[in-house]
């Protein structure tokens, strides 16, 4: 095997990369990618997030920017990608490259080799924290981008049932393969209950409880956080906003805990 497939990309003023992994779609796992990325930046720390599902890239449209394009500079005689910019966060994903009704069909390598030139022609700059958002599954995106990095360690996100458990876990146990041993920072739990808006004391455990629990304790990591299913927060990201354009002051304060602990946890790297 060639020891280029190990040998790993350069980003120099890039100090923390996180990725954030669920193993199953419909958990919001982007969601919590982009608010997080949004709620580190709101603490003055210097945040760029990587949409990594080629496939299926969201961040573009989450971001309200899915119409605009990459350009590009060139450093040191090499042309590089300039990431587009909102809320204070640096952008990347592969949405910025193709027309959003266009499917991509490459194949693992093809899609493996496309990932690696995101993050190595792109001019990051100085970044406190890079967020990476991986698509569903263990496969070769993920294993790619686990090979090709130098991460920081890596954030589980699942709802409380256990169907979503079932791949969280598999998930959780790809980053603790004594080949990788890449630490889990923690888990977060979305769509913890439902609170109707009339009844704000009220708590509806829609899909189970202490499930984000459960696996933290099975990984000898923590709960994070617990993010209540919140109609507002669908609608503010299918406008292309954050958590912070919605009103439920909960939610704002879960997602600053989440990213305060994630600081303590990491700041010896900054």
């Amino acid at each position: 095997m060639s020891s280029s497939l190990f040998e790993k990309i350069e980003m120099p003023g890039v100090k923390n990369i996180i990725v954030v992994a669920s193993g199953k779609g419909g958990v919001g796992k982007s969601t919590v990618a982009a608010n997080l990325a949004v709620s580190l930046t709101r603490q003055g720390l210097s945040t760029a997030l990587v949409d990594a599902d080629l496939y299926g890239p969201s961040i573009p449209m989450m971001f309200g920017v899915q119409n605009q394009k990459l350009s590009g500079i060139v450093t040191n005689g090499q042309e590089k990608i300039v990431p587009i910019e909102r809320f204070g966060v640096k952008l990347l994903s592969i949405g910025f490259l193709m027309p959003s009704n266009e499917s991509l069909i490459w194949r693992g390598p093809m899609a493996s080799n496309g990932l690696t030139r995101l993050f190595s022609d792109t001019e990051w700059g100085e970044v406190d924290y890079m967020i990476v958002d991986f698509p569903p599954g263990t496969g070769d995106i993920q294993l790619t981008t686990v090979q090709k990095l130098n991460l920081t360690g890596a954030i589980i996100v699942t709802t409380p049932q256990e169907i979503a458990l079932s791949d969280a876990r598999k998930a959780a146990a790809m980053f603790t393969k004594p080949k990788l041993n890449i630490p889990i920072l923690g888990v977060v739990e979305n769509m913890s209950w439902f609170t109707p808006a009339n009844h704000p004391d009220e708590k509806y455990f829609i899909f189970g409880k202490g499930g984000g629990q459960k696996l933290a304790t099975e990984f000898n990591t923590r709960l994070l956080g617990q993010i209540p299913l919140v109609l507002e927060i669908g609608d503010v990201s299918d406008r292309g906003l954050t958590i912070y354009n919605q009103p439920d002051k909960n939610v704002m304060e879960t997602f600053d805990n989440i990213s305060n602990t994630i600081y303590e946890l990491t700041e010896v790297y900054l």
